[in-house]
């Protein structure tokens, strides 16, 4: 991800740009959230009644000079046959099930809307990661991803259960509560309004900070997780090279600046929750000593004094969940903004808007003048030019590092050249559709990648056309068919994470039998026998004639007894075509080719001798 997106202005995190944003998501399930916040006023509005109801009991039947009921209760005490008290128990047990019922209907639709959202969101966001262009993850680690689609959005889904999308809802509570206060007796509402000033200064103080801590505890979350993802993958060199005190020390580092970020918020979050709650308490004090005055002469009744206390108490609480929310609210934006920033990764290599239609692919590839860099100034390959005919079986080979892989990357079109252009039948593979192109091109490759499942899932990959029958000829014609049914469950064989229960041969060897379950038309092989112990090899050049028989075949290979038979061989040195020819052809040359022949025969320098004369 760009270093310029993951250090944005942190005092834009709290932004109506992001709920935006996520408001794209909920969008398709609008009705079920507008209908949980209906519930929210509902709610709010029997709370608010039950201190109310308090009040008219203690003053109508427990205190010492009794007020007259108000003209809506004498028919509802009519109705219970004259037991006012018990009157006011059902209309304040009606007020906790009316609280009860809304707030469960409230909060069970909002967590439905949110893990619905959540879960498109997670689609989507994996569906942008799937089109990026292979520059994008040579340069991203793997655990930040995944930072991204699970804590990041787990974030999220902690703002929708903590509520922090109906604050406004909260201020409304507060307004009410006020409203109340001032209509039974406004100058005592007044002396308990009295917190609110410094409760502003102190929430305004802690939000500032929060806004702040909040992203560095998702920065420090992701460059744990990306170490974690690292050194797990890597765990076999890290043994290897007995460098595990080496690895503990760094992700200690890590784990240490993720628990202080951690520590800071959680500071933060208890100085403010104790500052309200301290506030909470020195309210109820005021109103005592203040109130308590009045009911003593008499100004006011001792249901009013009780009722104040309750709502100063339900007064605080919205405050309590604002500042929960809020922090919470903090969290999710940071954890949303960098989801965005992943969301906006620029698609730097997809189809054409109107592609180019290949009835039949014939297979002929050129490359024009191609120059490309994977950095700027550092060209991998210089002005190369070549030609490939139909069916024709052409060998790369080269020094390490001369673009021998890039040419099959830039086939692929897994990033686009700089200069030049590459044609597939005659087209320009910028101009193909990328499905197409990559259907009509198998690969095979160095670092074979085996999914978790069974062998018969890895070799279709979601392809459901291609039969059990079809995927058994690919494995034979690849030789892989005499060790797949030795498994004990043959095509139905588990495959553990990475294929770490296969040889490297093996696994190959199945990368060889998927390329052929898709019968394309080109077959590239990228050292494809460089972890093929030499029977297994003997196997695939008995095969090779075979496999290859009427279909263009660009091989790349350090072993060059691997394609002696080539129609032809392409020799590579420093991104430049150095010589081309048949292996006979170079051999006489005593160029590039013959000095790496020699090499490789270095122990039996007769045979090179022998195979030049």
């Amino acid at each position: 991800m760009r270093e310029d997106a993951e250090q944005k202005d942190l005092g834009q995190v709290y932004d109506v740009r992001l709920i935006r944003w996520i408001w794209t998501f909920v969008r398709p399930y609008r009705r079920l959230f507008l209908f949980s916040l209906l519930l929210m006023p509902l709610n709010s509005a029997f709370a608010l009644a039950q201190p109310y109801v308090v009040k008219l009991t203690i003053d109508i039947f427990l205190a010492a000079r009794r007020s007259a009921p108000p003209r809506w209760l004498v028919p509802v005490f009519a109705a219970v046959g004259g037991h006012g008290l018990l009157a006011m128990g059902l209309i304040y047990a009606v007020l906790l099930t009316g609280e009860f019922v809304t707030f469960y209907g409230q909060f069970y639709l909002t967590m439905m809307v949110a893990q619905y959202s959540l879960s498109d969101l997670r689609l989507a966001l994996f569906q942008r990661v799937e089109l990026l262009p292979m520059e994008f993850f040579d340069k991203t680690p793997v655990g930040r991803l995944v930072s991204r689609m699970t804590t990041d959005i787990d974030a999220i889904s902690e703002m929708f259960g903590a509520g922090s999308l109906t604050i406004f809802i909260d201020m409304l509570t507060l307004a009410g509560i006020v409203a109340i206060m001032l209509a039974l007796n406004w100058r005592l509402a007044l002396w308990a309004l009295c917190a609110i000033p410094p409760l502003l200064v102190i929430i305004n103080y802690f939000r500032v900070r929060a806004r702040v801590v909040y992203r560095e505890i998702r920065d420090r979350l992701a460059a744990v997780n990306a170490y974690l993802s690292e050194a797990i993958g890597g765990m076999a060199v890290i043994q290897l090279f007995t460098r595990e005190d080496v690895s503990r020390g760094e992700f200690d580092v890590l784990n240490r600046q993720s628990r202080d970020a951690q520590v800071k918020a959680n500071i933060y979050e208890a100085g403010l929750f104790s500052a309200v709650e301290a506030l909470s308490w020195a309210t109820v004090a005021i109103i005592l000593w203040f109130g308590g005055g009045q009911v003593m002469r008499r100004l006011i009744g001792l249901g009013t004094l009780v009722a104040f206390i309750e709502y100063a108490r339900m007064f605080f609480m919205p405050l309590r969940d604002i500042s929960t929310k809020y922090t919470v609210l903090q969290s999710a934006l940071a954890a949303a903004d960098r989801i965005q920033s992943l969301m906006e990764e620029p698609v730097t290599i997809e189809s054409p808007r109107a592609p180019l239609r290949i009835e039949s692919p014939r297979g002929s590839i050129v490359f024009e003048h191609v120059t490309f860099a994977y950095r700027p100034g550092e060209p991998v390959l210089k002005d190369l030019s070549f030609r490939i005919e139909p069916g024709q079986k052409v060998a790369l080979v080269g020094p390490t590092g001369s673009g021998k892989t890039t040419i099959i990357k830039l086939l692929n079109r897994f990033y686009d050249v700089g200069d030049g252009r590459i044609l597939v039948d005659g087209v320009d593979v910028r101009q193909w559709d990328l499905a197409e192109l990559r259907s009509t091109i198998g690969l095979v490759q160095q670092d074979v990648f085996l999914f978790s499942g069974d062998v018969m899932e890895n070799l279709k990959l979601g392809r459901t056309e291609l039969t059990e029958a079809e995927i058994t000829a690919a494995l034979a014609r690849a030789q892989a068919l005499p060790f797949v049914k030795r498994l004990p469950r043959g095509l139905g064989e588990e495959i553990s994470e990475r294929g770490a229960n296969f040889s490297a041969g093996q696994r190959q060897l199945l990368s060889f039998a998927r390329a052929l379950a898709y019968n394309p038309r080109i077959l590239a092989m990228d050292e494809a026998t460089s972890s093929v112990d030499s029977e297994t090899e003997r196997l695939i050049q008995l095969a090779l004639e075979e496999l290859l028989e009427g279909r263009t075949a660009l091989v790349v290979a350090h072993r060059l007894s691997t394609i002696e038979r080539a129609d032809r061989i392409m020799v590579l040195s420093n991104g430049s075509l150095r010589e081309s020819g048949t292996h006979e052809e170079l051999l006489r040359m005593r160029g590039l080719y013959f000095r790496l022949f020699e090499l490789q025969y270095a122990a039996a320098p007769d045979i090179a001798r022998e195979a030049a004369d």
